[in-house]
């Protein structure tokens, strides 16, 4: 018998019409970098009294489906989880280049199923009812830009064979920190050494009594944007901002050139007093931590526009 192996490790997700049942089609093949999603039940332990000193068998708890997947910013599968994290794009054609315009604020929100395939052993493990919660990116000088996914999943059904049919795969095109930006008021900003972007669903489980151990659903909840910027200390613009309490418009993103795209645009970014530490002779900097709000009633906090030649997502 085969053993397991990473490189060898599939992901295979795709949209639900019905939260927790998995479509028989229509699987798209991911990258990833790594996986911790998984289903997890617990035991509690014995409590009786009058049984002796050794305890009796333990009890089974609820079970879990949680975990992140690390996966690579690209041109053409990172609308994916766009879709998953912020619900379906608004989308403009010109000849084959296609602009997605992904809002928060949404007031429902898609699931998904993902199987995490092992074919040596074989394995097969499909993560059923999957909401996206959580994204984590960080732009620095060098390396290739990745995304953390935090996921809370429904159930976790194993099997020997694959559900995901034959999935159809697109091209990677990954992004590279060289190529990212942050702008202020559309004009890049020349000092900024990294930026940490977290934005959060805020889901609430609906955790109800049932006999499977399961939960119902979740509902998101208020949605958040920050951002921690570590900017060398060149002038007193940022910090004459935050102490005046005045929003900033910011735009975090990658370009590769006109055709292929992905942009964070926050118009209300806030930005908290922050401290210009001395520790030695090297320069100085500080660090804000950032959090975005919406600009005015019926205005998004968040658009990411993701520019490529898929059609749809």
């Amino acid at each position: 018998m085969a053993r397991a192996r990473g490189i060898n490790a599939r992901l295979a997700g795709v949209m639900e019409a019905t939260y927790g049942v998995a479509p028989v089609n229509g699987y798209r093949l991911l990258p990833f970098i790594s996986t911790t999603l998984g289903g997890e039940q617990g035991l509690i332990a014995d409590d009786l009294l009058g049984t002796g000193r050794d305890p009796l068998a333990p009890s089974r708890d609820v079970i879990n489906v949680t975990g992140d997947v690390v996966v690579p910013v690209d041109v053409r599968n990172f609308g994916f989880w766009l879709k998953l994290l912020l619900g379906a794009p608004t989308t403009t054609a010109d000849t084959d280049v296609y602009t997605h315009e992904f809002t928060s604020a949404k007031a429902s929100l898609p699931s998904a199923s993902l199987e995490i395939g092992h074919p040596e052993v074989p394995a097969y493990a499909m993560n059923k009812g999957a909401l996206a919660n959580t994204l984590a990116i960080r732009m620095q000088r060098s390396g290739t830009a990745q995304a953390t996914i935090g996921l809370i999943a429904q159930s976790e059904l194993p099997n020997g064979a694959s559900g995901a049919g034959s999935p159809t795969e697109l091209e990677v095109v990954r992004f590279n920190q060289f190529q990212g930006s942050v702008k202020r008021d559309g004009v890049a900003m020349a000092n900024v050494v990294s930026a940490d972007l977290t934005y959060s669903n805020n889901y609430e489980l609906v955790e109800v009594i049932r006999s499977d151990g399961l939960i119902a659903g979740g509902d998101p909840g208020k949605a958040s944007f920050t951002a921690s910027v570590t900017v060398r200390f060149d002038s007193l613009d940022l910090y004459n901002l935050a102490v005046a309490g005045t929003p900033v418009d910011l735009e975090f993103g990658f370009t590769l050139d006109a055709e292929n795209s992905l942009t964070f645009a926050l118009p209300a970014m806030h930005l908290p007093r922050a401290k210009r530490p001395v520790t030695g002779p090297a320069g100085v900097q500080a660090t804000f931590a950032l959090q975005a709000a919406r600009p005015a009633p019926g205005e998004e906090m968040l658009t990411a526009t993701l520019v490529n030649d898929v059609a749809s997502y």
